[in-house]
Formats: structure tokens, C-alpha cells, sequence
């Protein structure tokens, strides 16, 4: 694809992960503040900055134009960022909830903004120990990238299904696969946006917020999917950080791909905002609850399977990721499905040890050292 291209996209992810202990595997609370300094200075074209709780980081992958630049900026930065953790004696946890750590002995990173933050949302924040992966598509003018990212809603279960990794919290099965969710739920202007039809109108959504001064700017809007305050882009937020490489890009490039046949539509005058939020969010809610075992309400009526779900999406957006050359990663869809995410090992390994009579948090290590396993496969 060329930036001359109509239908051109150009990508980048942000995740946020832990710091953790490798003896104890619980959170590091109180990092060496050299370690971001470390991390900025072995970023070259990526970021690597700090997160509310001082337990976390984030990383963000410099601008890319293919799937292919994406998935090695994201090995890039993931190394980076556990090779400058090993130096300063800590191991990297690339999953959206810390399966044992508690929220209450967490240090709030000293940022005003940070602060301030806290100050104002007080418990509902600082028991927010949880990280997402968002992915960044920039495409098009302001007004197709609303049009779109309206029609896009109707997929935010699908992603939050095939990214799921948060299934245990402060020692507990909490019997969901994307608990994360769930959490950053406490907080004001999350979940899904409902539908919108040009650039003017989510600038008014905005202009409301900020007449009656609730936020400051569009980025205290904290949706499953957003248009970026920074960037000309759409942000997809809910999915949450996946620890296998490989799968975090083969949902970017399921996310591209879905992107590119949404802008034909548009340009077709085809294109439908789909159901009504009240339905999205249902299945946002299955989606969350179930993962890829999760059977959605399906606007012919009655319920489907995800798994038939996928396969019709990847049928209708093959063209498209064909296009983009990422043909082979959309198609790992198929493989998640199958052999399960994240928040599925987890489940499954906890349960193995229990059988095999280890005590329950003997299991729930076991869990972490898998997890930071899966978060530097591939480096």
C-alpha cells in the first residue's frame, strides 16, 4: 500500500504491562526510576512510558504501514522493554490482570496528572491494576474514520473474545475471561460509544462534556473504541494485552483488514452503523464473560457461535487482507479459536495444578511463570 492509496492504513499498538518480582512473582511496587530512563534510551523510534500504578509500563510502537512492520516493531519494543527489565532484575508480564498481586499496596506513579486523577476518582482508580492493548488505524479523513469506527462497534465483542488474558484477580478464578473489563467499567465514559456520523457531531459530544467542565479534552473519553486525541486515527481499546506476539498482530491485522472493507462500504454508501448499543453491549458483555466459547446474539435472531462468527468475518474481509498482505496472520483467528487464548491457558493450567494437588497459590504462580513465559516467546 502507498499513502497515495485511498484504502491505505498505516498502524501502531500501545500496551501496557507489569513489572514483576522473578522470585516472588508478585508486582514490583516501587521500580528504579533508571529503569524508564534505561527504557527511553533503548527506545530509538518507539516509546516506552509509565503507567498510572507504578507497577506497570507502556510501550508504543513507532508509525507503521504494513502488518508486517507492525509485527517486528512490536518484537522491537517488547524485547527493549524486557531486556532494560532483566537489567534492573525484574521480568515482564504482558497480560491485563496480575493473577495474585494486590491492588491495595500499589503506588500511584508521581505525576500530576496522575495525581490529580486519583484524587478525583479515588478507589475506583487505584483498584484499576489491569492493562489493554490498543490499537491505532489511521486512514482516511475525519469524517470516514467516525463513519467507520461507528460500524466497527459491532465487532468490540469479537476482539475482546480473541484477545482475552484476564482471568484470575487478587488470587481468584473470577469466572470471566477479560475481567479487566469488568474493572475499568467503575470508571465514568467507558464501554461502547454509541453511533456517530461525522467528525462535527463527536466534536460536539466533546464540546458538551467540556461546557459542563467534566473533561478536559477527548481523551478522558475512555471507550471501547475511540477517535485518538493525539493521532488521525481510530483507536481500538478493548482489547486486552495479549502475551503471544504473534497473536497481538494477528488481531491488528484482523482489525486493518475489517478497517479496509468498512471504507469500500463507505465509499459505496453501503455502509451500516449495525445494531443498537443496548445489543452491542449484551454481547460485549458474553464476549467478556465466555471468550471464545461465547455464543452472541445474532441480529437474524437467536444466539451464534464466535467460532462461526470469525470464520464468516474472515471470509468477507479476505479481499482486504489479501491486499495488505496479511492474509496469514487474519487467518490465525482459526488458531485462537482452537487452541485458545491466554485467559484460557490460564484457566486451564490453574485447574491442571489443582488436580495434581498443588495448593492454590502454588497453581496461581505457575500461572504467572507461564504467562512471562509467553510474553518473551519469540524475542
Amino acid at each position: 500500500m502507498t499513502d497515495s492509496d485511498p484504502l491505505s492504513i498505516t498502524l501502531g499498538v500501545e500496551e501496557e504491562c507489569f513489572l514483576v518480582d522473578p522470585d516472588s512473582l508478585d508486582l514490583v511496587r516501587d521500580p528504579d526510576p533508571g529503569f524508564l530512563d534505561a527504557c527511553q534510551r533503548n527506545a530509538g523510534p518507539h516509546k516506552v512510558v509509565p503507567e498510572l500504578l507504578r507497577c506497570q509500563v507502556e510501550t508504543n510502537t513507532r508509525v507503521c504501514t504494513s502488518i508486517a512492520e507492525l509485527g517486528e516493531a512490536r518484537r522491537e519494543v517488547r524485547r527493549i522493554l524486557v531486556e532494560t527489565a532483566a537489567q534492573y532484575g525484574m521480568k515482564i508480564l504482558a497480560i491485563s490482570t496480575h493473577p495474585f498481586a494486590d491492588w491495595q499496596v500499589q503506588g500511584v506513579t508521581r505525576k500530576e496528572r496522575y495525581q490529580r486523577l486519583t484524587t478525583r476518582m479515588q478507589d475506583v482508580v487505584r483498584r484499576a491494576l489491569i492493562g489493554g492493548m490498543h490499537v491505532h488505524a489511521g486512514f482516511g479523513n475525519a469524517d470516514q474514520r467516525v463513519r467507520v469506527m461507528t460500524a466497527l462497534r459491532q465487532y468490540l465483542p469479537v476482539f475482546n473474545a480473541l484477545s482475552a488474558s484476564s482471568a484470575f484477580s487478587e488470587a481468584r478464578d473470577t469466572g470471566f475471561k477479560s475481567w479487566r473489563l469488568s474493572v475499568f467499567g467503575g470508571l465514568p465514559r467507558t464501554g461502547v460509544p454509541g453511533p456517530l456520523a461525522s467528525a462535527e457531531q463527536y466534536q460536539a459530544v466533546i464540546d458538551r462534556f467540556r461546557h459542563m467542565e467534566l473533561i478536559s479534552d477527548g481523551s478522558e473519553l475512555w471507550w471501547d473504541i475511540r477517535p485518538s486525541h493525539a493521532f488521525p486515527t481510530v483507536e481500538l481499546r478493548i482489547c486486552d494485552t495479549v502475551p503471544l506476539l504473534d497473536d497481538g498482530t494477528a488481531i491488528a491485522a484482523l482489525y486493518a483488514s475489517l478497517i479496509r472493507r468498512l471504507m469500500r462500504l463507505d465509499a459505496d454508501g453501503t455502509l451500516r452503523q449495525g445494531p443498537p448499543v443496548e445489543i452491542i453491549s449484551e454481547n460485549r458483555w458474553l464476549a467478556q464473560r465466555y471468550g471464545t466459547l461465547a455464543f452472541l446474539g445474532a441480529e437474524a435472531g437467536g444466539r451464534e457461535d464466535i467460532d462461526d462468527i470469525v470464520t464468516r468475518l474472515i471470509d468477507e474481509v479476505s479481499e482486504d487482507a489479501e491486499a495488505l498482505g496479511c492474509a496469514d496472520e487474519v487467518a490465525r483467528m482459526h488458531d485462537i479459536i482452537r487452541f485458545g487464548t491466554a485467559a484460557d491457558r490460564q484457566v486451564d493450567l490453574y485447574r491442571l495444578r489443582r488436580l495434581e494437588k498443588s495448593p492454590h497459590d502454588d497453581a496461581l504462580r505457575a500461572v504467572v511463570d507461564s504467562m512471562i513465559e509467553e510474553s518473551t516467546r519469540g524475542l
